[in-house]
């Protein structure tokens, strides 16, 4: 049986397979302490539809579990994993700017996610 992987560790994992793909200004929000619909929410972001779905593949592919719901891989442009503890939020440029999600829990500690190792998972002042 395998052995059930912690909130922060899986939010890791998913905010490093985004990457893979490109993502653009992945963010890790711990929402923890201001909601209890989740642990944590990555958002991030990609120029096409197609790298939108290319994302949510890789990280559907990559995780140890399934999400638990998955919505918007038609219209590509707001794609949501709903991992329970974890949501990821995969938007288009565009739509993430008129949403700004990320300002609705402006108040939860917030982490950039990147591949550069002097920078991963820097905390940013909120």
């Amino acid at each position: 049986m395998q052995k059930p992987i912690k909130s922060n560790q899986l939010a890791d994992i998913i905010g490093k397979l985004t990457l893979t793909k490109q993502a653009e200004n992945v963010l890790s929000i711990d929402v923890r302490k201001v909601s209890s619909s989740a642990d944590y929410f990555i958002i991030c972001s990609a120029e096409t539809g197609i790298q939108v779905s290319a994302i949510a593949n890789a990280v559907r592919k990559g995780t140890p579990s399934k999400p638990w719901h998955v919505e918007g891989l038609n219209n590509q442009n707001w794609v949501l994993l709903d991992y329970v503890d974890v949501v990821l939020h995969i938007f288009k440029t565009q739509t993430r700017e008129f949403y700004s999600l990320e300002k609705l829990w402006a108040d939860a500690p917030t982490v950039e996610i990147t591949d550069e190792p002097e920078k991963h998972s820097q905390a940013l002042s909120n």
